[in-house]
């Protein structure tokens, strides 16, 4: 590649002139190319561990001038071809220019010049690629494709100098990290490392410092520890690695690859030796805070950020802080952490203008809201910009009416539904109108037909007594609604309201029910996306009602599950509404669908909440607040449950040795984390719970369950087993009380657990939170969130070693393979399914995989997979021919034709192969030569490509036998396996068909017609083609394919009933004249056999028509020019001439002349006149009453010592996994220098 010229001060230092002239020098490197010695060696090292991008290009071309001493680099190449290139180009068009002038100084500039065009002019052809990466990252990228063998769809991300830790040396080199793999190559002396491992594989990632090691970072997979240490910024390093492994987890739990940001905007100066991934991910970063931060809806995403200063009324100070510009919002967040948060939604903004500058205020902005309210920021660095920037967004954003963040809430917020929803049409139907008109009333929607909604929360409609509203409970309820008033009043009211520490501190006290849905719907993010989307629930519902599905039958199961003790839940109304919400969001968002624990959170927000609300609160509880909580495996409640087990040893540490011996934390944990304890509290203890959960997140549940270990510390030390742990923490559970609710108390499920001996001790829940807070309060959101990363990494690598164990279990009966071989294999098919998620053109694999199926089902391979696998494992390598016989396996394994199959239909095909007697094996063999194996394509004839014929009884036996259940119950299944709630139904079925098949012997083989008998015989010519006794095998090859040729000559004899007297006769003669012609026949069979390698490579491999017109041309030159003579099925050859065409054509023709009624299957479909005249006009000698029986060539197999000794060889399938491991990129490869150098991935 051209160079911008840069000066070399010594030209000869480490390089060797190859080339001269006057004006330039071509030089290579030391030590690159044969020889070097020494100095070789070490120049070779000093490159890796000084320069990147040395070894990228060991050749250069420099500019002289003869008194000058500085030479000017103009050119590089990786090879001797593309610097000869730039070479010649140089001589070719500069040097007779360049003689002319007189002045060097002038020679310099023109050549400077003339480089910096032709840079300019590449740089131009190649700007619509919308490459943005700086030169010298490019070199780093074809360097790692070049030292990796990555192809092109490998992007790098980033690149680092540090040292790999191998044993107590450590080896200074170069860390890659790309989007899939973290690569490490290092040269030293002579001494080279190469590690490659897939983030996939990654099972820890720590950052730590040793006594061994300094600080370094470990990166563990399921073989190996990795340590790599002197970074020049280690935490840079260690953040980015957590991202791209993070990205790694998310494709096995979800599948979702990484799609880099197209719409990321272009840095407005070039960034030196910043990718324009690298930036994308930390822009990803940026934006994951932000949202977690201020609750924001998941597709928000951040502009940017600048130090400022926030004026705050209800102190009368500016508090320093940042303000946060994204599309749709404007927040702050002040330094000290619980000062002041602030979020200001766009559609609520008003006015924004720049205020006078003065001392005291210096560049200040003034935001002023719909809802008059108005922020005063100042101190902003470049206040001009940001304004543009605000007006921008302003631009874009539709306008909406006030979403009322000053007007005084009375009661719900439903009660001003009518004025947020405007576009919510008056057809809509009353049934799934998220609000209502009429302030605190049922909608009247009977006439639909439907169940009533409620506008507002049910516990309104269900109070079953006032009688606490006029009690001193009463009036400590009102107490509390009037301290949200005050608070309204000072901080504001709605969305821009200021969050302090004094908001928080009533939080903890206690929301008034009146406030809760409110309050709720505030603080979990929830209600800026229900305002941005209005009439999306009522539309979801109208969508979802009547649909069936796994989740909606589910669904059906837990309604009357949930809450049962509560009046709301014990009539139509409040069963309904909960339908609807949990049945909407199933429609929502399929990945999750249904999930159990969801009904019990739901069923309590629409108790303070009208449906819509409660919809929009449990896509924040989902989506963003509890992420992978609610998904099939309950990923994310795992993950805190790791988090939980963690904090219980950091703050508990006597206490957690216990827990684990009993393993108690797990079974209490899930239950705990999945229904914020609503399902192990009573219920009025339990919502002052969800009101904290609702502000704080999860660090409040953390928080609570070890105040609740701490304080069963005792009793639980002296617990002797698991269920008088759990009955321990039951009890005490069951007697946390509210006493200020003034809703009276229900009858909790677990009051079962308490003994009748002693009152047990009440424990006061606001006490339990204050407790939590004294002694737990240093947990920071960020450091959970650091944890989330490690235990997730943790537990879907453990997810997905059960998945592993439960598929080898469920299938390792049936097999040859033994269980670590099966594991092995395991492997390398899930590799090549996720290979192809992200370096795969097509998807179609991985857009089928689907977490709600049983592990078996979950990896899945098309047929373009299959067949790589097939040629790195296969036993029967067939050379060009390998990929025709792999399509046939993977039609025979595909038994429910959706062109995919799983591990099992894999190793299946495998164990065929590779275990089982010759008998076992040639059947295999056999059936990849009938359909639906062998598909009509490969077996058409040299004599009509266009034609289509039938297939004779055999065909149709082996269609009837194997195809009927994928061909006629298609139908069937695709119902089964769609939307409707037979799913499982289909799995059991299928589970139990396996279970009690038929175990099929070699009778129930139907019989193999002409056509697919040379298919079958060509497959086993190329098989053969790279065995050492390739010869022998020829041989015997060609003399059971000659005498089984006669077999089926003689036995269409015998089949043919009409003429059964001249048959009978005939065959006689035929026995004799077989035995006479035998040699005769033996040897056209060997030389077609033989002569089939002069073919072109590519028509043998293929199965193209043309191979088997040139054979039948060139080697039967007798027949004529095919005409209507001896060809047509009227007129019948000898039986010499039949052997000769039939063992010198590669390919044969299927006719229909002659089949026998009695022979044909009901589905059999005639296409006779056309066959029929096709075969005359083209002279056709093969007719369908040709056929051989399985046992016949078995029989027949057997007498050849050569391939009974081929077919019983045992072969080791642990070596070619081996090979295939390298090629996934499974585990390291290591140079020829130092073997001990390969580390396992």
């Amino acid at each position: 590649m051209w160079l911008g010229p840069e000066e070399v001060l010594l030209a000869s230092a480490l390089w060797v002139t190859e080339r001269a002239n006057p004006f330039f020098l071509l030089q290579r490197r030391r030590g690159h190319g044969k020889g070097g010695g020494l100095t070789g060696l070490l120049v070779g090292t000093l490159d890796v561990v000084l320069d990147s991008s040395a070894r990228v290009a060991p050749y250069r071309i420099l500019h002289q001038t003869q008194d000058s001493q500085i030479y000017w680099a103009v050119a590089c190449g990786s090879s001797r071809k593309e610097i000869t290139k730039h070479w010649e180009w140089l001589e070719n068009n500069l040097l007779q220019t360049l003689s002319i002038f007189d002045n060097e100084d002038d020679i310099t500039t023109f050549i400077k010049g003339k480089i910096h065009g032709i840079i300019a002019e590449e740089n131009k052809n190649q700007q619509p690629l919308g490459e943005e990466d700086p030169g010298k990252f490019k070199e780093a990228e074809l360097k790692m494709r070049k030292q990796f063998g990555m192809p092109e769809v490998e992007k790098l991300v980033n690149y680092y100098s540090c040292s790999y830790w191998k044993g107590r040396v450590p080896r200074q080199g170069w860390l890659y990290l790309t989007v899939n793999h973290l690569c490490f190559y290092s040269f030293l002396l002579g001494k080279e490392v190469t590690l490659i491992v897939q983030w996939v594989d990654v099972t820890q990632l720590e950052k730590n410092a040793t006594l061994l090691f300094p600080e370094c970072i470990k990166v563990s997979t399921r073989d190996s520890e990795l340590y790599f240490s002197m970074f020049l910024n280690i935490n840079e390093t260690f953040k980015l690695m957590e991202q791209l492994a993070n990205i790694a987890m998310r494709q096995l739990l979800d599948n979702e690859g990484f799609l880099e940001d197209k719409s990321l905007p272009k840095p407005s100066k070039p960034l030196k030796n910043i990718s324009a991934l690298k930036r994308d991910l930390d822009a990803r970063a940026k934006n994951d805070w932000y949202r977690a931060t201020f609750r924001l809806p998941k597709d928000e995403r951040l502009d940017g950020h600048t130090d400022c200063t926030l004026w705050t009324p209800f102190n009368k100070m500016h508090i320093t802080g940042q303000m946060f510009v994204s599309n749709n919002y404007i927040c702050f967040a002040s330094k000290a952490e619980e000062a002041c948060h602030l979020i200001i939604p766009l559609r609520e903004v008003a006015v924004v203008e720049k205020a006078d500058s003065s001392s005291v205020l210096p560049r200040p902005l003034s935001i002023s809201t719909k809802s008059k309210m108005t922020f005063l920021f100042a101190n902003l660095k470049d206040r001009d910009f940001l304004v543009q920037r605000i007006s921008d967004f302003l631009q874009r954003t539709p306008s909406k009416k006030s979403d009322g963040s000053g007007r005084k809430w009375k009661g719900s917020f439903s009660d001003t539904g009518c004025e947020e929803f405007p576009e919510l049409s008056s057809s809509s139907p009353p049934a799934v109108s998220p609000t209502s008109t009429l302030n605190n009333q049922l909608v009247p929607s009977f006439c639909t037909g439907e169940v009533p909604t409620a506008s507002q929360g049910l516990l309104k409609l269900f109070r079953r007594n006032s009688e606490e509203l006029l009690g001193p409970k009463g009036a400590k309820e009102k107490m509390k609604e009037e301290s949200w008033n005050i608070h309204f009043f000072e901080y504001g009211r709605g969305m821009c309201m200021y969050r302090t520490a004094k908001t928080r501190e009533l939080v903890l006290k206690g929301i008034p029910e009146n406030l809760r849905g409110e309050l709720w719907l505030l603080f979990s993010g929830a209600w800026n996306e229900m305002v941005t989307l209005p009439g999306y629930y009522a539309e979801l519902v109208e969508k979802s009602m009547g649909k069936y599905s796994l989740a909606t039958e589910e669904i059906e199961r837990d309604l009357h599950r949930s809450m049962p003790e509560h009046p709301a839940f014990q009539n139509e109304l409040g069963i309904a509404a909960l339908r609807r919400v949990l049945t909407a969001y199933a429609f929502r968002n399929p990945t999750i669908g249904y999930c159990q624990a969801m009904n019990i959170v739901t069923s309590v927000l629409l108790l303070y909440c009208s449906e819509e609300e409660a919809f929009w609160i449990l896509v924040a509880l989902c989506e963003r607040m509890l992420p992978d909580y609610y998904n099939s495996r309950v990923v994310g409640a795992l993950v805190d449950q790791g988090i939980f087990e963690e904090l219980t040893r950091d703050y508990l540490p006597q206490l957690s040795e216990k827990m684990q011996e009993l393993g108690v934390i797990s079974t209490i944990s899930l239950s705990w984390f999945l229904t914020l304890f609503l399902s192990v509290m009573p219920f009025e203890s339990a919502v002052v719970i969800v009101d904290c959960f609702f502000y704080e997140g999860i660090k409040l549940i953390l928080q609570v369950s070890l105040a609740v270990l701490d304080a069963n510390m005792d009793k639980l030390l002296n617990c002797c087993d698991e269920g008088e742990a759990m009955t321990v923490l039951g009890r005490y559970l069951d007697n946390v009380v509210n006493r200020q609710s003034i809703s009276p108390p229900i009858p909790h499920l677990h009051a079962l657990l308490t003994s009748g001996d002693e009152p047990p001790l009440e424990i006061d829940i606001f006490e339990l939170i204050k407790t939590s807070y004294e002694k737990f309060s240093n947990l920071r959101a960020d450091d959970i969130e650091q944890m989330r990363f490690k235990q997730r990494l943790k537990v879907i690598q453990s997810l997905e070693d059960t998945a592993k164990r439960s598929v080898v279990r469920a299938i390792s009966g049936d097999i040859g393979f033994s269980m670590e071989q099966l594991e092995e294999l395991y492997v390398v098919f899930k590799a090549k399914h996720l290979t192809s998620c992200y370096w795969g053109s097509s998807r179609t694999a991985a857009a089928h995989r689907d977490q709600s199926l049983p592990y078996l089902e979950q990896y899945r391979i098309d047929l373009e997979q299959f067949r790589e696998l097939f040629a790195s494992l296969t036993l029967w390598s067939c050379g060009l021919h390998t990929p025709v016989l792999a399509g046939r396996m993977f039609r025979l394994l595909d038994e429910n034709r959706d062109s995919l199959i799983n591990f099992k239909e894999f190793v299946t095909g495998m164990s065929g192969m590779y275990h089982g007697d010759l008998t076992e094996k040639l059947k295999l063999l056999y059936k990849l030569h009938l359909p639906p194996a062998l598909i009509s394509e490969e077996a058409e004839s040299a004599l009509e490509a266009t034609s289509y014929f039938t297939e004779d009884i055999s065909t149709e036996e082996a269609a009837t036998q194997e195809d009927r259940g994928g061909r006629n119950g298609d139908s069937k299944e695709k119902e089964e396996k769609g939307t409707s709630p037979q799913d499982y139904r289909y799995y059991l079925r299928m589970w139990a068909k396996e279970k009690y098949s038929k175990k099929e012997t070699i009778k129930d083989l139907p019989k193999m017609n002409q056509e697919q008998f040379i298919e079958l015989c060509k497959t086993l010519y190329n098989m053969f083609s790279e065995d050492p006794v390739e010869q022998e095998l020829y041989h015997a090859i060609a003399t059971v394919a000659s005498l089984l040729l006669r077999i089926g000559e003689v036995g269409k004899k015998f089949s043919n009933r009409p003429m059964k007297k001249t048959d009978d006769c005939k065959a006689n003669n035929t026995d004799a004249e077989s035995e006479e012609e035998s040699p005769t026949s033996e040897h056209s069979q060997n030389s077609a056999v033989e002569q089939q390698p002069q073919a072109d490579p590519e028509d043998r491999a293929s199965g193209d028509i043309q191979a088997g017109k040139t054979h039948q041309e060139k080697q039967t030159p007798g027949d004529g020019d095919g005409g209507e003579g001896s060809g047509s099925p009227i007129q019948l050859p000898s039986d010499d001439e039949t052997k000769d065409d039939m063992s010198m054509s590669s390919y044969s023709m299927v006719s229909t002349g002659s089949l026998q009624c009695e022979d044909i299957a009901d589905d059999t479909v005639l296409v006779g006149c056309e066959a029929s005249s096709s075969a005359a006009r083209y002279g056709s000698t093969i007719d369908t009453d040709w056929s051989i029986s399985f046992e016949q060539i078995l029989a027949s197999m057997l007498t050849e010592t050569a391939l009974v000794n081929y077919f019983e060889k045992k072969v080791d399938i642990g070596l070619k996994i081996k090979e295939q491991k390298k090629v996934e990129r499974q585990f390291s490869s290591s140079s020829d220098y130092d073997l001990s150098s390969s580390v396992s991935g």
